[in-house]
């Protein structure tokens, strides 16, 4: 079983396929945008969807190695950067939305609002830790950095997930909508949690 799910992992179609899929939500959503299917206030729920989507890929991303690990499909390691990247896309778009469609790209009043409000802030600064792990996501870069210190510059993502939940936390508070950040911290703790144990018992004694 294992050299069957390793042999399509090593595929030519499994990097393509991975990239449909990432791409999908983006396609639903335009669609569901251009036919009128966002509901009342499509703007906002645009915006909630590229943050969910920005999340999720995220959580996937963080969740390769332990996965890799677990069950010894070292393969898995090379849709990571991929997962990253379109993580990094959809904050982008996220942010864009907002922007546009929120604050009609007046960035005298974007600057005002990241400033005025602390869940913005959060999520502001998420994107601006995201810039430079997508900047460096090649393999060009590996080799300019050196590879100890692009694993550093890369270890950033833990803080980008945190600050990022933070924001998703604040966003869904004046909503009284606490399950959904529940689920996330959850899954990010367990995450977390697990880089953590397997760190100490690497640690020398």
């Amino acid at each position: 079983m294992k050299r069957v799910l390793t042999s399509a992992l090593l595929s030519r179609a499994a990097k393509p396929l991975l990239f449909l899929l990432c791409l999908a939500p983006l396609a639903w959503l335009v669609y569901a945008a251009a036919t009128n299917q966002l509901g009342a206030n499509p703007a906002e729920a645009l915006i909630r969807r590229l943050g969910d989507w920005t999340l999720r890929g995220l959580w996937l991303t963080l969740t390769i190695t332990p996965l890799r690990e677990l069950t010894g499909l070292a393969a898995l390691a090379r849709f990571r950067r991929m997962l990253g990247v379109f993580s990094f896309a959809y904050a982008s778009l996220h942010l864009l939305a907002y922007g546009w469609l929120d604050m009609g790209l007046e960035m005298a009043d974007i600057a005002q609002d990241i400033a005025k409000r602390p869940f913005i802030l959060m999520g502001f600064t998420a994107w601006l830790l995201m810039l430079p792990l997508a900047a460096t996501s090649f393999n060009r870069a590996i080799k300019a950095l050196g590879a100890k210190r692009w694993q550093v510059l890369h270890k950033a993502v833990y803080a980008v997930a945190v600050i990022g939940l933070m924001h998703f936390i604040w966003m869904r508070a004046g909503k009284n909508n606490f399950i959904e950040p529940a689920v996330y911290g959850a899954l990010l703790a367990l995450l977390l949690g697990w880089r953590l144990v397997r760190a100490l018992r690497q640690r020398p004694r």
